[in-house]
């Protein structure tokens, strides 16, 4: 039996991002590099006045995050070439890592079972050095 939304116990965003992570096996800005380097894709969800600010990761796919659900579904109809398989290992990136985390729950839900996040998001990645372009 589903629990009707009157009867969910509200919860704060920090205690549900604890509980999303516990399902995540979230990677470090290595990790990261390492999956796209074995064909796993990074997605990158910042908004465009962070990514004009901040620059892009070479060869991370640019998703609004208000997109990302049909834009990564392999079955969907408005899906990025990229989304090719439910077995994709897909790293999502926000700016801090935070956002991320409660978006690749939400592609868990749709059945990409290897999405994950990066932890730190972009900030730890250009922090460790790693390529950055614009």
């Amino acid at each position: 039996m589903s629990e009707h939304p009157a009867d969910v116990r509200p919860v704060g965003i920090d205690e549900l991002l604890e509980r999303v992570r516990l399902d995540l096996d979230r990677v470090t800005p290595e990790e990261a590099r390492d999956t796209a380097a074995a064909g796993g894709l990074l997605v990158d969800i910042r908004y465009a006045a962070l990514r004009e600010r901040d620059g892009l990761i070479p060869g991370a796919l640019v998703v609004e995050r208000n997109e990302l659900e049909w834009r990564l579904d392999p079955q969907g109809s408005h899906r990025a070439a990229e989304a090719v398989s439910h077995d994709l290992r897909v790293v999502v990136i926000c700016n801090e890592g935070y956002a991320s985390s409660l978006a690749a729950v939400s592609l868990r839900q749709l059945g990409l079972r290897h999405a994950t996040d990066l932890i730190g998001g972009f900030q730890a990645w250009k922090a460790a050095g790693l390529p950055v372009t614009g």
